[in-house]
């Protein structure tokens, strides 16, 4: 088997309805394979770090350059070109290119069209416009040798590797025997669209409606990817946005007793963090705080769950109404 290379939008994923850590994981069925390498961002809490285990995929991480030393060049590089009205337009171009960049990344997409020859041409169109500005090196956080480490870790290997997105299609011309997966006949399904659904309830846009999207969460059952606690823990969000306690309450508690130990490794984290808190905001101060407890003594919990759990054992979370 070739080393098929699949996009990564890191966090951009729990944004698009049709390209999101479900589509990645039915992709992956689709193709037939068993494992992955993970050859994109080191965030712990990126969305296929829930999903591809609970899915049943075995991940392998890829040695990767540490990008801390190439982060810190750039700044200050920033820092130095700032000083200059020559410099700080250099700036506003690779700015220019960064903001039209996000712009079609954070546009509906698909699996099948970021695959596309016209997705290439605007990762390639990015890249070269930065490189303009900014010169190859900290400017573009040593993108070339960054990709040449990352080809010779890829050289020899089978199977499926994770990369993001804009470093997919040069990554493909390095790599001996690298391809974009044949994905002719694939679909996104249920799994796909059960995640964009809690993706969705989780955000929570101003222009939602809270009932329909209550409505749809308690109609489904729940899969490994978006299980049914996380469903319950979406719901009681919405309940939240009303100032419904009592039913985030309810919501929560169940949500709590429906963790089984193999759900996506994020989920207790958040349904406890976000329970102390409610619990908290009812009065009920002894047993949030225990709750609180609960989420720091998890083998892990996402950053923003500890976060919260730490917070409120310093002061008890108020709503303020």
């Amino acid at each position: 088997m070739s080393l098929v290379l699949l996009p990564d939008l890191g966090d951009l994923l729990r944004l698009h309805p049709q390209l999101n850590a479900g589509t990645l994981v039915e992709a992956l069925r689709f193709l037939a394979v068993r494992g992955v390498l993970w050859a994109s961002g080191s965030d712990p809490d990126h969305p296929l770090r829930d999903a591809l285990p609970a899915a049943g995929f075995g991940v392998e991480d890829l040695p990767l350059p540490d990008s801390a030393p190439a982060a810190a060049e750039h700044g200050q590089l920033v820092g130095f070109l700032n000083q200059y009205p020559q410099g700080r337009e250099r700036l506003r171009a690779a700015g220019r290119a960064e903001a039209e960049f996000t712009a079609v990344l954070t546009a509906p997409l698909t699996l099948p069209g970021v695959l596309a020859p016209n997705m290439e041409e605007v990762v390639t169109r990015y890249h070269a416009a930065v490189r303009d500005a900014l010169d190859e090196g900290p400017g573009t956080r040593w993108r070339e040798r960054r990709l040449e480490e990352v080809a010779r870790e890829l050289a020899g290997r089978s199977g499926a590797v994770l990369v993001p997105l804009d470093d997919l299609f040069a990554l493909r011309d390095r790599v001996p025997g690298a391809a974009l997966p044949d994905l002719s006949g694939f679909a996104p399904g249920e799994t796909s669209r059960r995640r964009a659904l809690a993706d969705r309830a989780w955000q929570l846009r101003e222009e939602d409606d809270l009932e329909a999207l209550l409505s749809a969460l308690d109609r489904e059952e729940g899969d490994a990817v978006t299980p049914g606690a996380e469903l319950l823990a979406a719901g009681a969000g919405l309940c939240l946005a009303v100032g419904d306690l009592d039913a985030a309450r309810t919501r929560l508690e169940r949500a709590a007793h429906a963790l089984r130990g193999d759900e996506p490794r994020s989920l207790p984290g958040l349904v406890l963090a976000r329970l102390g808190q409610v619990r908290d905001a009812q009065g009920d101060r002894e047993l949030a705080e225990r709750t609180y407890r609960a989420v720091l003594a998890l083998g892990y919990a996402p950053a923003v769950a500890r976060e919260t759990a730490e917070a409120g054992l310093r002061e008890p979370f108020r709503i303020e109404v």
